[in-house]
């Protein structure tokens, strides 16, 4: 009643086959022998492995964190799709990316020349002050004037190649950049100028 079964039984039992569509009858052989308990309960210390206490789990959650930060700064640096962040992710983000890398913006040049205008305007000279605004003035009309035209562009581009996608808030996305250096953009630019994406 207990014995384990002879070699002669095990043969003669019938195996069920593993690509049979029907569901398996509770009482027939599963097909596979039965792990050890030792083996049983390595394999799922192994795939539980939960921690014993808060702290261990609080590290462990920091370790995780660190982890991914890592990859998704690897993945800005080298512009990896998998590990990117969110916001970044998808075809229609990378082609307004693209779109904005493959040309020359005037918002790129925001900050070099806010740097110039407020030393101008920190001169003495009071024509230079008055020159100072004028320029900066200037500088604000060209960047909106600018900023409209790709957006607009852009929009007709997205519209045109990703007509399914989702397309929301990639404008405003591609605008952000604008106001970014070049070298300065995260994830890292993947066209040189001039290239169209």
């Amino acid at each position: 009643m207990f014995r384990s079964r002879s070699k002669d039984e095990q043969a003669a039992t019938p195996r069920v086959a593993a690509s049979s569509k029907q569901p398996r009858d509770p009482q027939a052989p599963k097909g596979r022998p039965t792990p050890k308990r030792a083996v049983a309960q390595s394999q799922r210390r192994t795939v539980s492995a939960t921690p014993a206490n808060r702290k261990e789990a609080s590290k462990r959650a920091r370790e995780a964190r660190r982890a991914d930060l890592a990859r998704q700064r690897e993945a800005l640096a080298s512009g990896d799709e998998r590990y990117l962040p969110a916001r970044d992710k998808g075809p229609v983000r990378r082609f307004a990316r693209d779109f904005v890398d493959s040309r020359f913006c005037v918002a790129e040049f925001f900050l070099p020349l806010a740097v110039i205008i407020l030393i101008l305007s920190m001169l003495p000279s009071m024509q230079v002050k008055n020159a100072s605004l004028l320029l900066w003035m200037g500088v604000i009309v060209m960047i909106v004037i600018d900023s409209i035209g790709i957006g607009v562009r852009l929009r007709k581009q997205l519209a045109a190649r990703f007509p399914d996608e989702p397309r929301r808030g990639a404008v405003a996305y591609a605008l952000m950049r604008t106001l970014q250096m070049r070298r300065l953009r995260l994830p890292k630019p993947q066209v040189k100028r001039g290239e169209r994406p």
